[in-house]
């Protein structure tokens, strides 16, 4: 695996080495050993599948609070996602900027989101499905969000929203 520091602490841009022959491809996802080497403290305890129906749509800013932040590992196993991180922790130098990438079940491109920052993509094909492992087990409680399109964020999203949850649309909007 190669893994790409971006310009927010802790965020990680992973992309894999593929194996091909001729009966197809093999690749490594996750490797405890590989991520530790690059200071990445990261062990899933749950996995999640989400799949969008059409292209456009969009799922997040999505994070869990104290007591139970976590930490992610996405990648889109078909069709073609824009993957979003979010810094929302105090403190922090790039609070507010978000970084944004590509992931493709082609391209088999992960990203790593950290504790304290918020997640979210868009689905750039009809029928996109993505995968996603996480530090910590769901905790409704202490689920919240962001809004997709806070101005003070500033996200550019490749196309325009075509589905967004009720739940989404109604995460207040961050002022500082």
């Amino acid at each position: 695996m190669r893994f790409t520091q971006t310009a927010i602490s802790s965020v990680w841009v992973i992309d894999p080495d593929f194996r091909e022959d001729e009966r197809g491809r093999f690749f490594r996802a996750w490797c405890l050993r590989e991520f530790s080497e690059h200071g990445i403290d990261f062990v899933p305890v749950q996995a999640n599948l989400g799949m969008s129906l059409r292209k456009g749509t969009v799922r997040g800013m999505h994070f869990q609070a104290e007591p139970a932040v976590e930490a992610k590992l996405v990648r889109c196993t078909k069709g073609a996602i824009f993957d979003v991180a979010l810094d929302l922790r105090n403190g922090s130098k790039t609070y507010g900027q978000w970084f944004g990438t590509e992931l493709t079940a082609d391209n088999g491109r992960m990203l790593f989101v950290p504790e304290g920052c918020a997640h979210g993509y868009q689905s750039l094909e009809d029928l996109t499905e993505m995968h996603y492992m996480t530090s910590q087990y769901y905790a409704p409680n202490a689920a919240k969000g962001a809004r997709f399109d806070d101005p003070e964020f500033g996200i550019r999203w490749p196309v325009p929203a075509s589905a967004v949850s009720e739940q989404d649309r109604k995460w207040p909007l961050v002022s500082r």
